[in-house]
């Protein structure tokens, strides 16, 4: 018996209703189901190329993508509330735990707040010693950015060229400060710590050699045509879009918008030293690709004019042994990290620990931006576009 014959005496019956219109659909349309061409499909939140727990409802049409959506919050641990619990000397290890393949620059942006706040005047010595952490932090970042976004798309011995270098540069931060990865490396006032004997000469050496070392990565790729064919016109960004979204670091200076914090508002050594601001026009994932290998190079330049410039003295400024804000003060301090700009807002109330905190992550405001670059890509340009971000979700979540 047809489906149709044994629905035909039930027409007020909604089930044969929809029995019959999924009939007709089905004899109308065989390429449909339920006269939908769309699909959802989820991209994480354990998939290996989101880099943490990222989840991503897609929409798509065959292999095209319609529609992207970040589903965030699974690495959710309520940091910004637990800065409030303790004094501001002990929450230097919580900014570790933000962009934690970034320690340096997220412990340079808490203690510039609270120094900011209380009014600490660091020592020259400790300002050179921070520039010359941030940078090295900055490079051993695009490392590991390079390395897993280079593996996502297909490209296996970048991974391995990158980890070589960035495996240097960890010996250099546990040689300083004990830890290779969560690294507590600042103090509101200055540093825990002077540089060890020789420090400076293999850190030297180690910048002697590591221009050649981008060369051979821009070998394996620039001009790769599997590479610029799978990046070359990918999740392109317009500057009025990056701007309006609040989008920083490389992923705004490869569209067009020569905007760096070390330039625009110079803090620590930036100032005493120079370097130039990549920047290219295209917004694509290839553009983000050359503006990160083109600030590993100027990193280098500034840590050996750091390394040259070092002077001597104090590392640690004249402060009381507890720290307490004055009532009702507040304050605001950014830096250039690796993705962009990350600032701490802290509100002091008297006491030893701050009132409220709140960070500016850069992940999750370039984090926005995903549905953009993936609108109208292939489903298999969404690893790409998702690596050319640089994501990690420990600052996006907190």
């Amino acid at each position: 018996m047809e489906w149709a014959d044994f629905t035909a005496g039930r027409t007020g019956d909604l089930h044969g209703r929809a029995i019959r219109e999924m009939t007709n659909t089905t004899n109308t349309r065989r390429d449909t189901l339920f006269d939908v061409e769309e699909m959802e499909l989820n991209f994480g939140p354990q998939h290996p190329s989101t880099h943490g727990v990222l989840r991503l409802k897609l929409k798509v049409d065959g292999e095209r993508i319609v529609d992207c959506y970040p589903i965030i919050g699974y690495l959710h641990r309520g940091t910004e509330k637990l800065f409030e619990l303790h004094p501001f000397f002990q929450n230097v290890p919580h900014t570790d735990r933000l962009d934690y393949v970034a320690a340096a620059t997220n412990n340079l942006a808490y203690v510039g707040a609270v120094e900011k706040l209380i009014g600490l005047v660091v020592p020259p010595r400790a300002r050179y010693i921070r520039t010359i952490l941030c940078e090295l932090q900055r490079i051993s970042s695009h490392l590991l950015w390079l390395a897993t976004h280079a593996i996502d798309i297909g490209a296996m011995t970048p991974f391995f060229y990158c980890f070589r270098e960035r495996e240097i540069i960890l010996d250099l931060f546990e040689e300083y400060c004990g830890a290779r990865l969560t690294l507590n490396c600042m103090r509101p006032g200055g540093q825990p710590f002077d540089l060890p004997v020789g420090w400076g000469e293999r850190c030297a050496e180690f910048l002697d050699d590591f221009p050649s070392k981008i060369d051979e990565y821009e070998g394996l790729l620039t001009n790769n045509r599997i590479w610029k064919k799978r990046t070359v016109g990918v999740g392109v960004l317009p500057a009025d879009l990056a701007q309006e979204y609040g989008v920083t670091g490389p992923m705004l200076r490869a569209s067009g918008v020569q905007w760096d914090i070390r330039k625009a508002m110079p803090y620590e050594a930036y100032g005493d030293v120079e370097f130039d601001i990549p920047v290219t026009y295209n917004g694509d994932t290839y553009d983000r690709y050359l503006v990160r290998m083109e600030e590993m190079r100027q990193s280098v330049r500034i840590v050996e004019q750091c390394l040259d410039k070092l002077p001597d003295g104090l590392i640690m400024a004249k402060s009381p042994r507890v720290l307490k804000a004055p009532k009702q003060s507040d304050a605001y301090f950014s830096i250039e990290g690796p993705k962009g700009e990350i600032g701490f807002y802290l509100v002091g109330d008297g006491t030893p620990n701050p009132h409220r905190c709140r960070v500016r992550a850069p992940s999750f405001m370039n984090l926005q931006v995903v549905p953009i670059l993936a609108k109208d890509q292939l489903l298999a340009d969404m690893v790409a576009v998702l690596g050319t971000t640089d994501i990690v979700l420990g600052e996006v979540d907190r």
